[in-house]
């Protein structure tokens, strides 16, 4: 067996940070409309999964798990820090029901889906449909925070990432292209006319503006993640394991979630640079989980994967047409919803500013919510996967 070129903790972090980096600095730099379709993030992942699969660099390394200890309940105490409900309720009114109806599709879809792909699937797959299910409720942050809860391997999660993008090439175009319907659809959903307009008003009052970022901001930040993660471990051993789902790392993900929100109800929310912070540790994190997996675990699987996720996705998109039914809501409120469900933060503004730019501030508020509540919802949903397993 040949030994990997790059084995040392520090060697292998410094390839993980160059790649995930320089993706970002290729997206920025040159503007291609490749990026549009497969975002950073799917690079991010594979690009370490061939270096270690290649013998570049070492697929087993203490480093590893580490960043599963201390990288990912830093970025998810962080992250939380963003959220701000009560706004976002506020302000959305019904349309924020069509958010978690859409939700609902995702958690009932899940099981769906994998019940018709899975004898095509590995014994452990669901685990994967739980950590997509972290994405598309939340974001890449829940999917990962999940992952670790539920032990999904490398290679699930690999599928998990993969299948979230292809959807996302089609699932986007549609949110996007579902303005040129407006007219149907508000007769079909009866909504009020009246409602853009105050839509506009509202978010127009949005601010999420923090200020300057200095050097003392990251340091409180670094603290707040290190504290919370260091808590939530010590206190998780204690509780009691109901397997599969809620093992000590489980619990430890669902205490770390709940410290979050805690923290975002208080002045922490209001510190600078929160949001970049967490982001470059989750992509960070993502690279990890590619370095991790093995090639050869992800080709078999992958269309039927694949095919359970476009199923589901369409599951979810029927639900977020009852929810724009049943509450009367307009179609642009409805496309935003079910991006900041799919998409996250990433995707939401992007179908806000195409739908109307007045939007885009509530868009990002829809957005943070999954990410309360991604962690969660996914968690439910692998359990719901588990018992058609």
């Amino acid at each position: 067996m040949n030994v990997p070129l790059i084995t040392s903790p520090l060697g292998i972090l410094m390839v993980l940070a160059g790649v995930t980096s320089f993706f970002f600095y290729l997206e920025k730099r040159t503007g291609w409309r490749l990026f549009n379709y497969f975002p950073p993030l799917l690079f991010i992942y594979l690009i370490p999964l061939v270096m270690s699969n290649t013998g570049l660099i070492s697929n087993q390394s203490p480093l590893y798990s580490w960043m599963s200890g201390t990288i990912l309940p830093m970025f998810l105490v962080i992250m939380l820090l963003d959220v701000d409900i009560l706004p976002a309720v506020r302000i959305m009114g019904r349309g924020i029901f069509v958010m978690f109806l859409g939700t609902a599709g995702v958690i009932i879809g899940a099981p769906v889906a994998y019940f018709l792909v899975k004898g095509h699937l590995g014994p452990e797959s669901w685990k994967g449909f739980g950590a997509l299910a972290g994405s598309w409720i939340g974001g890449t942050g829940n999917m990962a925070a999940v992952s670790e809860a539920i032990g999904t391997s490398p290679a699930d999660f690999g599928l998990a990432a993969i299948s979230d993008n292809f959807v996302y090439i089609i699932w986007l175009p549609i949110m996007l292209g579902s303005k040129n319907i407006a007219g149907w659809f508000h007769r079909f959903s009866k909504v009020d006319p009246k409602r853009i307009e105050m839509l506009k008003k509202a978010s127009g009052e949005l601010s999420n503006d923090k200020g300057r970022i200095e050097m003392r901001h990251l340091l409180y930040l670094i603290f707040f993640g290190l504290f919370f993660a260091w808590i939530s471990g010590q206190l998780s051993v204690h509780l009691p394991e109901v397997p599969p789902i809620l093992m000590a790392s489980g619990w430890k993900i669902l205490l770390i979630t709940t410290f979050g929100l805690i923290l975002s109800t208080t002045r922490a929310r209001k510190i600078p640079g929160s949001h970049p912070l967490a982001m470059a540790l989750i992509y960070l994190f993502v690279a990890n989980m590619g370095a991790r997996a093995n090639v050869q675990d992800l080709a078999g699987q992958a269309p039927w994967f694949l095919l359970g996720a476009y199923i589901w996705i369409f599951i979810h998109g029927a639900f977020c047409l009852l929810g724009a039914r049943l509450f009367r809501v307009d179609v642009h409120s409805t496309a935003i919803a079910s991006a900041a469900n799919i998409g996250g933060a990433a995707s939401a503004p992007i179908v806000a500013a195409y739908h109307n730019e007045s939007l885009v501030p509530i868009s990002i508020l829809m957005a943070l919510i999954g990410y309360a509540i991604g962690t969660y919802g996914a968690l439910f949903t692998a359990w719901l996967c588990h018992l058609v397993s």
